[in-house]
């Protein structure tokens, strides 16, 4: 099995930027993306990036394209999040998740595994 451990959330003013990290271990050879999720209070949990582990290709949301970044250290076994330019919109759990989502990053039913979420607030 996966385990993932996601970090850096935090306390921002609108504007400023902030960079989350999610560490994998375990049988991690069968996941061949890694994405991050994010679910504000009384919403759906939505997608918001990801990146495929091998080749680095990349996926955003509408919503954080030319705001956010996702990379990975294969060396390390951990996975980035660069958030820029924060909003108060911005404001929600991120959770971290890893599988093979093959066919469609976007999904949450194409991972398997997922991390224990990160707060991150934005003031206005």
């Amino acid at each position: 099995q996966v385990q993932l451990v996601d970090s850096g959330g935090g306390l921002v003013q609108a504007g400023g930027s902030l960079r989350l990290s999610c560490a994998a271990s375990g049988r991690t050879f069968s996941s061949n993306t890694m994405g991050w999720f994010r679910q504000a209070p009384g919403k759906e949990r939505e997608f918001v990036a990801a990146i495929r582990w091998i080749t680095g290709n990349t996926y955003y949301a509408d919503p954080v394209k030319g705001r956010f970044t996702i990379s990975r250290d294969n060396a390390k076994n951990t996975g980035y999040l660069q958030m820029n330019s924060l909003k108060p919109e911005d404001t929600a759990v991120y959770y971290c998740a890893a599988g093979r989502a093959s066919l469609r990053p976007s999904e949450r039913y194409e991972y398997d595994y997922w991390g224990q979420g990160t707060q991150v607030t934005v003031s206005s």
